[in-house]
């Protein structure tokens, strides 16, 4: 299992945490500490990292986005995205 964790600006004072979680070839997790996140719910910070995004990104790991890509293509969330 890999992980990698990013902090990224919104609409908090405090930035909020994303990871992503590799816990196979084809099966991705992904976690974000927004309300939405937090609620279950699609949020946009784990989309824009997942399609390259690192705008939004304040922790010093933004060169990472690169490897969250690679673990989309193919995954359980790629299709998922792809089936909304």
């Amino acid at each position: 299992m890999e992980k990698i964790t990013f902090e990224v600006l919104g609409s908090s004072p405090e930035p909020y945490t994303v990871r992503f979680i590799k816990n196979s070839p084809s099966e991705l997790s992904a976690f974000c500490s927004c309300r939405a996140g937090e609620n279950g719910q699609h949020c946009k910070h784990r989309i824009m990292i997942l399609q390259g995004d690192k705008k939004s990104i304040v922790s010093d790991n933004s060169v990472e986005v690169a490897t969250v890509e690679s673990w989309f293509k193919g995954s359980n969330i790629e299709k998922k995205l792809q089936s909304v």
